[in-house]
């Protein structure tokens, strides 16, 4: 209709009442430009789309609450998905331990350390632009190498399945070059009960940090929290060269998803050792919300 009655104006004597026929015709051409406006799709702010791994432990479901918040969508792969459930340092007492279900989180059942459970989160979602490694548990339950195997496989993905080339991995302080960060009794302890899990934590960390590891090329973040709480976040997130406070996982869960959703983040190819309470010096709370460093 429009064309119609723009062309009817050009036909018409223009000598016959001038002002009013240009009028007419910006009036008909504004319309048009309004037309075309709203005809146009939308685009809105994008958001990122993270896998989280290990998104049912305690450090995971921080990351997941806290990504959707954000306006994230998290795709996590769990061999219990009913274990997907709101964590108390974020969602706060009320909400603690309650199904978390939401219109961005996508669930999916499988193992980490099976390959085609793993290509199953990228298949799914095509559209993962970052990843989180934040796996953990005893070895006597989760066996001697499910860290390094399971981030294997999900480097295998990344690169096989996937454009998203920034992931972050969450170990723990006193791994590779942070021992010097480790108290002394608590190099006691990686040294005899926790030998196994602090091995397995150094091999996944060799995935990455080696010059030939299979994820050396990818846009890596490794973090190695201190002593681990289960409160609120605290928004103190210290990244520090000397020995390693406590933090909760809240805090370090923002860290990690800044450091797959920050384009400038600056610790990538970097292993950050992160403290929150105890400043610089490494303070073991003795206080309830705080639990074992390797706890994740």
């Amino acid at each position: 209709q429009i064309p119609e009655l723009l062309a009817r104006h050009l036909l018409i004597d223009w000598d016959y009442d001038f002002p009013m026929k240009l009028l007419s015709i910006i009036l008909i051409l504004g319309c048009v430009f309004i037309n075309a406006l709203a005809s146009t799709p939308k685009v809105c702010s994008s958001k990122a789309t993270i896998a989280v791994f290990g998104g049912t432990g305690q450090t995971g479901r921080e990351c997941v609450y806290q990504a959707l918040k954000a306006n994230h969508k998290v795709v996590v792969l769990a061999r219990d998905p009913s274990k997907m459930r709101i964590p108390l340092g974020s969602g706060g007492e009320k909400l603690a331990d309650q199904p978390l279900i939401h219109d961005n989180l996508f669930v999916l059942k499988g193992d980490v350390t099976d390959q085609a459970s793993v290509d199953a989160v990228f298949n799914e979602h095509k559209d993962i632009s970052g990843v989180i490694v934040a796996l953990g548990g005893k070895t006597k339950d989760v066996g001697p190498t499910m860290l390094s195997k399971g981030t294997e496989n999900i480097v295998n993905a990344m690169k096989s399945k996937s454009a998203a080339k920034r992931i972050a991995a969450v170990t723990v302080i006193g791994t590779g070059d942070s021992a010097k960060q480790a108290p002394w009794k608590f190099k006691i302890l990686m040294h005899t009960v926790m030998r196994s899990i602090y091995a397995d934590k150094n091999r996944q960390e060799k995935i990455f940090l080696d010059p030939s590891g299979i994820g050396h090329e990818l846009e890596y973040c490794i973090v190695r929290p201190g002593g681990l709480g289960i409160g609120a976040p605290t928004g103190v997130v210290k990244v520090v060269d000397g020995q390693a406070g406590s933090i909760h996982r809240a805090d370090v869960a923002s860290f990690l998803i800044g450091a797959v959703t920050e384009k400038d983040f600056p610790h990538i190819k970097k292993t950050p050792a992160l403290s929150s309470v105890g400043g610089t010096g490494w303070v073991k709370e003795n206080k309830e919300g705080f639990d074992a460093a390797t706890k994740l």
